[in-house]
């Protein structure tokens, strides 16, 4: 759960102390743990890094100025990091260094999670260590969290995030079923027929940022006229992106809430997302182009809206097989490359059925996820029938 927390300058400022302090002790652990090698031995664990710690603060006054409690979390992260790191070296990246301005943030745990109050509608404190009680605009109950973190943006904003998934949604109960179809001109197109476009910046907006991005361009580095226009830039950025936001939690929320069983697409955006640049001897071709093309699928959300749909509609959501579901008449299953014309028309070269071609997209996704239920696994007769389903519950 994460919510704007709204600091006073005196607390600003501690918080920022807070910060770097997180920062310090995490690159102090880091250069101990790259120092240490095969020929060196082992580095040192948590347990042991703790005891350093504890020696630090005695020795050094002002890290002792700085709370115990931030500094002992910055070594577990680190702790933590390493052993994704170690456990799937695939999916995490080796710890890197933290700097100021991109790094602002530091985790509370244990009771101190749960000092927080209700003051009004939208208003609740909480009580962070050396900093005092802050203000944060209530929208959810965090009640039950076992750690919160926070975080400055790049746009100069505070938040906090509790530890919490909320429990997620019950749906009608009536047996209903929709499918969802992904694309790039129209990001999520239903079974019944319903189109949803992801909001951006406006025209002014837009022009408003490129004109900062070229003034961003021509300013000195290092200046305060410099960070004053990236702080401009990240902030038209942090709107886009809470307006993409915003519609997908919405419509996630719909789609949880109505239907009993939600059918999407199983894709594979990392692979969908691939450089085309090639090597040095074998050089890619239209490497402009499919660069555009990953920034629109990225700006689609299709990640988020999949992650979550699941996260509100546990055991509720089934990934579909998306190959051919695009060429494939949802009237006669007759499948063939030229029954879609273009990105909006399908018409089918066997019986003839036009429909936009999203929709009908959408209509075979639901096909394809309702006879895999119902026989329990694949089906493979039709090759736009091939489906996948999970019945599994998340885990979070």
């Amino acid at each position: 759960m994460k919510f704007r927390l709204y600091p006073s300058a005196e607390q600003e400022q501690l918080l920022l102390q807070h910060c770097s302090s997180a920062r310090l002790i995490w690159n102090l652990a880091l250069e101990q743990s790259n120092y240490y090698s095969r020929r060196r031995g082992p580095a040192p664990n948590y347990n042991l890094a703790a005891a350093q710690l504890t020696e630090l603060r005695q020795d050094s006054p002002w890290v002792a100025a700085g709370s115990q409690t931030v500094q002992q979390q910055a070594l577990k992260d680190l702790d933590q990091a390493f052993k994704n790191w170690w456990r799937n070296p695939g999916h995490f990246g080796r710890p890197t260094w933290r700097s100021k301005g991109q790094h602002e943030g530091f985790r509370i745990v244990g009771s101190q999670a749960s000092r927080w109050q209700r003051l009004s509608r939208h208003r609740a404190r909480v009580l962070i260590p050396k900093v005092g009680w802050v203000d944060f605009r209530w929208s959810q109950n965090p009640a039950g969290a076992k750690s919160y973190r926070v975080k400055k943006d790049a746009a100069g904003r505070w938040w906090i995030a509790f530890s919490l998934i909320p429990a997620p949604l019950e749906g009608p109960g009536n047996g209903s079923s929709i499918g969802v179809d992904c694309g790039v001109s129209k990001p999520f197109v239903t079974s019944e027929g319903d189109m949803h476009q992801l909001t951006g910046l406006s025209a002014g907006e837009l022009t408003r940022l490129y004109k900062l991005q070229r003034k961003l361009a021509r300013q000195q580095k290092g200046s305060e006229n410099r960070e004053r226009t990236k702080r401009s830039i990240a902030s038209l950025r942090h709107r886009e992106i809470n307006r993409r936001k915003d519609v997908i939690e919405k419509l996630t929320t719909q789609l949880a809430q109505n239907y009993d069983q939600i059918l999407i697409e199983d894709l594979k955006i990392k692979n969908m997302t691939g450089s085309a640049k090639g090597t040095l001897t074998e050089p890619g071709r239209k490497v402009a182009q499919k660069a555009g093309l990953n920034r629109a699928i990225l700006a689609s959300g299709w990640g988020l809206f999949a992650q979550r749909l699941e996260d509100k509609a546990s055991g509720r959501v089934s990934k579909v097989n998306p190959a051919y579901t695009s060429q494939t008449c949802n009237a006669c299953q007759h499948v063939e490359r030229k029954n879609r014309e273009s990105q909006a028309i399908f018409h089918c070269q066997n019986c003839g059925h036009s429909d936009n071609a999203d929709i009908n997209a959408a209509m075979n996704i639901k096909a394809a996820g309702q006879a895999a239920s119902a026989s329990g696994g694949y089906r493979r007769s039709k090759p736009a029938l091939e489906a996948r389903t999970s019945t599994e519950p998340l885990l979070v």
